[in-house]
């Protein structure tokens, strides 16, 4: 009798189907105290074709766990939080991650800010009442290694870099300094800012007469009054610290 061939072993994953993986994204930082904002953001970023994998942080202190947790592309700063600022906070990504692409998304609308940004080690800067479009293109240039900023701020930018504009007394002011005159013409009291801020009392009106020495300011209602006349009560202070 004919004995009938013996099939050949079948593989152990035949007759599965092979499911696809997912393409790769890289990873993206919110960095901003206000959920709202970066809410919209999420949904701005995410809805083009889905490149990114977006994270968020509320904090500075928050934002350097996530980057510790693994690879992170780029981040997008706020400058004005509570606790660390939007400019400490990049200095500290730089030194620790100086891989990571940073742009910074702000309501300080002065080229002063744009350019600590920069030096600080920032790739980007681009203003709160941008476009949609033009935030993308940020996103877009500084995440292949190029450098933004708005087009409102570009030719102020490049006119101060070159000393073509005077520049204002209150450049000479550290970042701290200017945080704390900002929130001094915006009304605010010591024992606020010092809260606000993290520090005590002491240290905060110690930055006060340093202020009002390297601006040649007699006292606070002068130091209030070149605030004033330099708009810089129109720059954006946190929710969290007391104003909407």
């Amino acid at each position: 009798m004919q004995r009938s061939p013996t099939s050949p072993p079948q593989p152990a994953t035949a007759g599965l189907r092979t499911v696809p993986s997912e393409p790769y994204r890289p990873r993206l930082l919110l960095v901003d105290d206000h959920a709202i904002v970066r809410a919209g953001l999420r949904r701005l970023i995410e809805a083009e074709r889905g490149h990114w994998q977006v994270e968020e942080a509320s904090s500075g202190f928050q934002a350097l766990g996530l980057l510790r947790t693994g690879s992170i592309a780029m981040a997008i700063v706020d400058l004005s939080m509570p606790g660390m600022s939007g400019l400490d906070l990049i200095r500290r990504i730089k030194l620790e991650f100086p891989d990571v692409r940073l742009l910074v998304l702000s309501m300080h609308a002065e080229e002063q800010y744009a350019l600590r940004a920069f030096s600080a080690g920032a790739s980007g800067y681009l203003t709160k009442d941008s476009a949609a479009n033009e935030l993308m293109i940020a996103i877009g240039k500084v995440a292949a290694g190029g450098a933004y900023v708005s087009s409102s701020l570009a030719e102020r930018v490049v006119q101060q870099l070159n000393g073509r504009v005077e520049v204002p007394r209150h450049t000479r002011l550290t970042d701290r300094e200017l945080e704390i005159m900002r929130r001094l013409v915006s009304g605010r009291r010591l024992v606020d800012i010092a809260r606000e801020l993290h520090l005590s009392v002491k240290t905060v009106s110690t930055h006060k007469t340093r202020i009002q020495e390297k601006l040649q300011l007699p006292n606070l209602a002068a130091l209030v009054r070149y605030g004033l006349e330099h708009q810089l009560d129109k720059s954006s202070i946190s929710r969290d610290d007391g104003v909407v």
